[in-house]
């Protein structure tokens, strides 16, 4: 029996029952669908986290003061020993590898305008902020070191803020708005980030000058946060350390004694979020992978009933001169394309799927390599699950089989 034969009588066999070779199919169906799925949706996953890092400075430094708990009697004090701009300064003079730095003075401060009144985060930050987190302005400009020196009362607001306070972001330029009991004007508005890592809405701020903050706002000299734009990727570990050493000499923290401060890396966050994102993906793929073994399971039953049923074939075959290799060749053929028309139709399934969740805002990402291999693998549980069937009727005696029934 040539190939073209070959072919031509499995699908003719798997056709004479439409119903049954589809449900036969419908484990590896759903098996293969589910394996891309889910790979799609983590992958899809590891791309908006990485994206939504990157928005934020791949090369940039966090440097947070750390709480510092002690126990008096049966007192238990919380101490932050907030950042300095003498600390500031000294990075700025001696650091080499950083291309941009800013404190931060943050506060949750209620703020009013002309048509609103909404609860908002506002930072007091420095001009070379801007420029280390990646913001561009949608309309206006940023505030300068001018601003800084006489401590103007302007502000850059980000567009939900300013949908909040003035109905239309673009209305807010050249607004008013009181920060508690200070006014400021509207002078610029950021181009909208979205939500953060943390789901966060990045838009929902308003930045004012950071020693504006500290005179007029939170009446405290204390920077309660410091943003480092380190000049390139490579030199994060060679930046991170020189800031730890610049930081302890500036804060006049012992030898040996443990910082009051934590250094974050985006960098590592980024590395971070997608490993634990791998991870997750390789055991949902590893899950639905269980519905391919179960659905190679349904064929091999399948394929046992259908030996059974055309025993008599089977042995007319054999009576007339066909060979072992003839009848195990056209059952483990028959349980291939059964597994393949499943994988088929699962991919198509997949990609189906994948675009019903992309048009609803949830991100996918289809890796060609792992259609390849899903496909693959459904042929191969083709092969693995109709061995033993397709053995089986090889193995039937002629006379016996022509007996049967």
């Amino acid at each position: 029996m040539n190939i073209l034969q070959l072919l031509h009588t499995c699908i003719r066999s798997i056709l004479r029952n439409r119903m049954r070779s589809l449900l036969t199919s419908l484990g590896v169906i759903i098996g293969v669908g589910s394996v891309i799925i889910m790979v799609a949706l983590g992958e899809g996953s590891q791309r908006e986290i990485e994206t939504r890092i990157t928005a934020m400075g791949t090369n940039i430094l966090q440097v947070m003061p750390r709480r510092q708990t002690t126990r008096s009697g049966q007192q238990v004090m919380t101490r932050i020993n907030a950042f300095s701009k003498m600390d500031i300064q000294r990075l700025r003079d001696e650091s080499t590898f950083m291309s941009a730095v800013s404190g931060i003075a943050s506060s949750n401060s209620s703020v009013t305008s002309g048509q609103g009144n909404v609860q908002v985060s506002v930072q007091g930050v420095e001009p070379e902020f801007f420029g280390a987190r990646n913001w561009s302005l949608q309309a206006g400009f940023f505030f300068d070191d001018e601003d800084m020196r006489l401590r103007n009362r302007v502000a850059v607001l980000g567009n939900t803020t300013a949908k909040n306070l003035f109905g239309e972001a673009a209305s807010a330029i050249d607004g008013q708005i009181r920060i508690g009991s200070v006014y400021f004007n509207v002078i610029g508005l950021l181009e909208s980030k979205g939500a953060s890592l943390g789901g966060s809405d990045q838009d929902d701020v308003i930045m004012v000058p950071l020693d504006t903050a500290i005179t007029r706002l939170t009446n405290s000299r204390n920077i309660g946060q410091i943003v480092i734009s380190v000049i390139g990727k490579e030199y994060m570990e060679a930046a991170q350390k020189e800031v730890e050493m610049i930081l302890r000499e500036s804060r006049k923290i012992a030898e040996g004694a443990a910082s009051d401060f934590d250094i974050r890396n985006q960098a590592d966050m980024i590395d971070m979020a997608s490993a634990t994102s791998r991870t997750l993906t390789s055991l949902l793929a590893a899950i639905a992978g269980v519905s391919l073994l179960v659905g190679g399971i349904g064929i091999m039953n399948i394929m046992l009933v259908s030996v059974t049923e055309r025993t008599r074939e089977i042995g007319i075959r054999m009576a007339i001169g066909g060979r072992k290799r003839d009848i195990l060749f056209q059952f483990l053929t028959e349980s291939v394309i059964l597994s393949i028309m499943g994988g088929v139709l699962g991919i198509g399934m997949a990609f189906l799927v994948c675009r019903i969740l992309a048009s609803i805002g949830v991100p996918t990402a289809i890796n060609p390599l792992i259609v390849m291999v899903s496909a693959l693998f459904a042929a191969l549980v083709g092969v693995i699950f109709g061995y033993y069937p397709a053995l089986k009727a090889a193995k039937l005696y002629p006379i016996d089989a022509l007996r049967y029934e």
